[in-house]
């Protein structure tokens, strides 16, 4: 993987807001933040999206997501936030590091704005069970 921003945040070549440091999972305030308390969180795991990274770092993030949330939600004041987490280019990622963004919304408005296209399910059946067939697959 080549190194990202995060690699040098991570290795300490770059400061950081940190918020929480554990042996698998950082989590620090976005530079660029949508909304006050805008918090990125990282595996210490090089992958560059999600379908690469390991079980182990995977559930790291995971215990970590919903305490770090609460903590954004209890510094800010705000009531509701966003989870995002984006891979490839196309899906609008801009570091190929792993990240989730805790992003606030608060009541002034500040926050993630989104449109949602929804379209028809057509192949229901036959897709749940093509994603089920490599839904097992350990990494």
């Amino acid at each position: 993987m080549a190194e990202t921003i995060f690699t040098k945040i991570l290795r300490g070549d770059i400061p950081c807001h940190r918020v929480y440091e554990d042996d698998h999972v950082l989590a620090f305030l976005d530079i660029n933040p949508i909304a006050r308390g805008h918090t990125l969180v990282i595996p210490k795991e090089a992958a560059a999206s999600l379908d690469q990274l390991s079980d182990d770092s995977a559930a790291a993030i995971g215990r970590v997501l919903p305490r770090i949330a609460r903590a954004v939600l209890a510094a800010t004041g705000a009531t509701n936030f966003n989870i995002l987490q984006n891979n490839g280019a196309p899906a609008h990622q801009a570091v190929f590091h792993v990240h989730f963004h805790i992003i606030p919304k608060h009541a002034d408005g500040s926050g993630l704005e989104m449109e949602w296209n929804a379209g028809q399910l057509h192949d229901g059946a036959a897709l749940a069970t093509a994603i089920a067939a490599h839904a097992t697959v350990p990494r």
